[in-house]
């Protein structure tokens, strides 16, 4: 596996190219204000009448509507929802993709499960930071930066891999290190890790710790600080210094238990159920699902993720972090200015 840093990278294969990068939401905030801190010729696509025209525009960043950037640049960033991608690409951005121009994702969806096909004239690659945009840019501001992972699906140009580093370096990503894949394996791993472990999974662990407490009689509050506040503590010293780092700092009794009765909840009918995950993910059918979900107009999508906020944790939560102001002064996400 090759892994590349700063010194690695050379900023020179950006020079005299314009980036376009279309969409403002969470990971098109992280790269276009990185990429003009790096002193990169960016533009912005949105749609004239989208609310993040404003915000883009008052940090000094060019906004174009999404046709006419695609049609100005020479690297065409697409970071908007994978459900939206292949309509957007097909009105808007292909028209524009002329012999030797570079389409690029930050998640490879749509190219992997073919929702778009790019002429085989365009140079294709991926710069895909393993973390939020908020997080992308918060951590570059401070002179650090997200890993990213980069890949190559077509590169008739002979330099795409070497304007992919260029361009992770650019939004800080090599400054903690860039590692090269595949369409394949990053599209693949991605949504298995959202689906199994860190969103689907986790949210899943908290509500049923949650419920089980309170079923059995005991303070809501303490629910929540049990199984959803303090999840933060032990993440932050997984984050720090893996599985050994967090059973160093917990005490002995926490660590027993963790040892012994860990593998009761996550046993082998759980393991099970990943593979099952993860085979319909490499089929496409979870693609091929959600793209279907998203045509119909998402009802599925919107029952389940409306009935989620009525959870009594969600209340419970709300009421509490009230009472710590701490929490909102350096938050991650203002949704007034990204």
């Amino acid at each position: 596996m090759n892994i590349y840093y700063d010194k690695d990278a050379d900023l020179r294969h950006l020079a005299g190219k314009r980036i376009a990068v279309i969409g403002y939401g969470s990971q098109g905030f992280g790269h276009s204000n990185n990429l003009k801190d790096s002193g990169c010729d960016v533009v912005v696509g949105l749609r004239p009448d989208s609310p993040s025209v404003a915000k883009a525009q008052s940090v000094g960043l060019e906004v174009l509507p999404v046709a006419d950037a695609a049609e100005r640049a020479d690297i065409i960033m697409m970071l908007t929802p994978d459900e939206l991608t292949p309509g957007i690409y097909k009105r808007e951005i292909e028209p524009h993709l002329k012999p030797g121009k570079y389409l690029a994702v930050a998640h490879g969806f749509s190219i992997h499960f073919r929702k778009i096909v790019p002429p085989e004239d365009v140079n294709v690659f991926m710069v895909a930071p393993k973390g939020p945009g908020h997080l992308v840019r918060r951590e570059y501001e401070r002179g650090a930066g997200v890993p990213c992972l980069i890949a190559v699906a077509q590169n008739p140009g002979g330099d795409a891999k070497e304007v992919a580093l260029a361009y992770a370096s650019a939004i800080g990503g090599a400054r903690a290190g860039v590692i090269e894949t595949t369409f394949k394996e990053e599209t693949e791993t991605d949504l298995f890790g959202e689906q199994a472990v860190l969103c689907g999974g986790l949210t899943a662990l908290i509500q049923a710790g949650y419920e089980t407490l309170t079923e059995a009689g005991y303070a809501p509050e303490m629910a929540y600080f049990e199984c959803l506040h303090e999840m933060k503590l032990i993440v932050d010293l997984l984050y720090e210094g893996g599985i050994s780092n967090m059973r160093y700092s917990i005490s002995n009794t926490a660590e027993y238990g963790d040892l012994t009765r860990g593998k009761r909840i996550i046993g082998p009918e759980v393991k099970e159920s990943m593979k099952k995950i993860l085979s319909e993910i490499q089929s496409g059918q979870f693609a091929d699902e959600w793209m279907a979900e998203a045509e119909s107009g998402k009802p599925n999508f919107t029952r389940l993720a409306e009935g989620e906020k009525k959870h009594q944790i969600e209340d419970v939560g709300e009421r509490l972090r009230g009472l710590m102001p701490w929490l909102a002064a350096n938050k991650l996400v203002d949704k007034a200015k990204n």
